[in-house]
């Protein structure tokens, strides 16, 4: 038993519900870094269409001739639903055209807004849950382990330090599940907020070209 590290003194010694707990921290691990790096691609593929798009879009000579499909690109579907509605109150008064075309996108905005957010919950759930999770596995340790020192009526110094390790495991496993949680969240939520601000902008490029017929100037457009 001296010779064991912590780890292994966990794995000989820990109980039915330690191994749960342990499994489960390993699965909320796998979850946390799959969203991760799943979230991570989906930003960088949205920016990346974004700028492409709005690019082609105002370079064309009639951008409401631009071809159509979104292809999971929230600008693209943003300027789709605005042309649509375009076309269809092209007969309607001016004010009541503006307002309709406004609401439109202002529900597209909000729309791509709640699809950014997904994922986020389940990243934010494991930050908040793996250290108590952790915790509690290591409350369950050090008295699973000082029950079965109780019970040989003598404890030494090389008694209390595995269960101990044993114990410290599961603390040191749930923050190290919690922390690249957070900070995930932390930098996917900056950069929705990045996207939906220029979702926004673009919106306002968009609703001064179909009210006036006339693009914005480059210098005025995000880049």
């Amino acid at each position: 038993m001296q010779d064991m590290n912590p780890v292994e003194f966990f794995f000989a010694h820990t109980d039915t519900l330690g191994m749960l707990l342990f499994f489960m921290l390993l699965l909320m691990s796998l979850a946390s870094w799959l969203g991760i790096v799943g979230k991570s691609l989906l930003l960088w593929q949205l920016q990346r269409r974004g700028r492409q798009f709005r690019r082609q879009l105002w370079a064309s000579a009639q951008p409401l001739a631009h071809p159509r499909g979104s292809d999971g690109n929230p600008f693209a579907r943003l300027a789709e639903a605005s042309f649509s509605v375009h076309a269809e109150v092209r007969d309607t008064p001016a004010a009541d055209r503006e307002a309709l075309l406004l609401r439109c996108m202002n529900r597209v905005v909000g729309e791509e807004g709640s699809r950014l957010d997904n994922g986020q919950t389940l990243l934010a759930s494991i930050a908040a849950v793996a250290p108590f999770i952790g915790l509690f596995g290591t409350v369950w340790g050090v008295h699973h382990a000082l029950s079965a020192i109780g019970m040989q009526g003598a404890a030494s110094l090389d008694q209390i330090a595995g269960p101990v390790g044993e114990a410290l495991i599961m603390t040191a496993l749930g923050l190290a599940v919690a922390i690249p949680a957070v900070l995930a969240y932390n930098v996917f939520s900056r950069s929705n907020q990045v996207l939906l601000a220029q979702l926004d902008g673009f919106a306002h490029e968009l609703h001064h070209y179909l009210v006036t017929g006339q693009t914005l100037p480059a210098s005025v457009r995000e880049g």
